[in-house]
């Protein structure tokens, strides 16, 4: 059936191709000098697998025209284009939880935006072993990309709002993620002292501080003489502190701030390169772990931390100060209550 002038055309393509018919409409016309004729300007809607799918997107196309480039925007790209302008108008505190929900989201970075069903959300959701209050961050990263592609005709569709995060409501599905270290666990790691990188599994349980926290920490931020680090960025206004360093474990700082001259960081890799938390947990943390038979994440440290101040009989106000707990402190401890460099060091020392 020959298609009205002006519709457009379905063709199929040379060689073996998995979308071997291509879509696309004349746009215009122009004058071709070698040619010495006027030749037809092309807009590719697509490419299909069957000459069926092609007219089908073709007749979409015609009866609802939309931006052909932005129709193949990835998920990256919205993110990208959404941020660019999210970010210079929120807090610090707010981009590192969207940023943190980003990184959830890998694998629908490659995909293109508007071909993104709701079963791949809902399957980031349901494996990516995040609790609920994490899962409530992600699932509202997922309204504002699908807000920001609706209003700029990207999709046509918010499958955002139908993502079901409730039956992770009353249960962590990572339940090891909240698992401390027990006691035999932690000799197991001091015989292993020798090694650097196990020397930062013992930093992280002797100072309670985030993974994220640790490795963004930079050398100018490091008192070493008074045996503490400032927490310059963190996902929480009260995470914004002073971090003492255990006596036990303050030659492993001075060993690691002594490295690398030329990295700013007081963690890096071989080459002196800041770690990316994802090559730093795949490529060591969990190879330590392995090696030693243990199942736990580096945020296990900070829980193991905040359970051996308990233990020791550290007061709650000296706990919080230490590991920047924001929802437990109330509002006397936040205003009113000062606590000296010298006395975080001796709390932390009785573990």
């Amino acid at each position: 059936m020959r298609l009205p002038n002006g519709y457009g055309t379905v063709y199929k393509l040379s060689g073996k191709r998995r979308n071997s018919f291509i879509v696309r409409k004349t746009i215009g016309w122009h004058y071709d000098e070698t040619k010495k004729r006027q030749v037809q300007e092309y807009l590719t809607i697509g490419y299909a697998p069957t000459k069926a799918e092609g007219l089908r997107m073709l007749a979409e196309y015609n009866k609802n025209p939309y931006d052909v480039n932005a129709a193949k925007i990835t998920f990256q790209e919205v993110y990208e284009k959404w941020s660019s302008e999210k970010y210079s108008v929120i807090s610090n505190s707010n981009v590192q939880g969207y940023m943190a929900s980003y990184h959830i989201c890998a694998p629908l970075y490659d995909r293109i935006f508007k071909d993104i069903k709701l079963a791949e959300l809902q399957h980031v959701v349901d494996t990516c072993g995040k609790n609920y209050p994490t899962l409530k961050k992600l699932k509202i990263l997922f309204n504002q990309l699908y807000d920001f592609a609706m209003k700029n005709e990207i999709c046509s569709k918010d499958y955002s709002k139908y993502v079901n995060i409730t039956k992770f409501k009353d249960r962590n599905p990572n339940k090891f993620d909240r698992n401390k270290f027990s006691e035999d666990e932690i000799e197991k790691l001091w015989v292993m002292k020798d090694d650097k990188y196990y020397q930062i599994v013992l930093m992280l349980i002797y100072n309670g501080v985030r993974i994220s926290e640790f490795l963004n920490l930079k050398k100018e931020q490091i008192h070493l003489d008074e045996q503490y680090f400032d927490v310059l960025e963190s996902k929480t206004e009260n995470g914004i502190r002073k971090v003492p360093i255990a006596d036990k474990v303050l030659p492993f700082y001075q060993a690691w701030f002594d490295s690398a001259p030329q990295c700013p960081y007081l963690l890096h890799t071989e080459n002196g390169r800041p770690f990316k938390y994802r090559n730093y947990y795949n490529s060591y943390f969990l190879p330590l772990m392995e090696n030693l038979g243990m199942e736990h994440t580096p945020h296990c440290c900070r829980h193991t931390c905040v359970s051996l101040l308990v233990t020791a009989g550290v007061e709650q106000t000296f706990i919080k100060k230490i590991v920047g707990h924001s929802s437990a402190m109330n509002l006397t401890e936040k205003v009113y209550t000062h606590i000296d460099v010298k006395e975080l060091v001796n709390a932390i020392n009785k573990i």
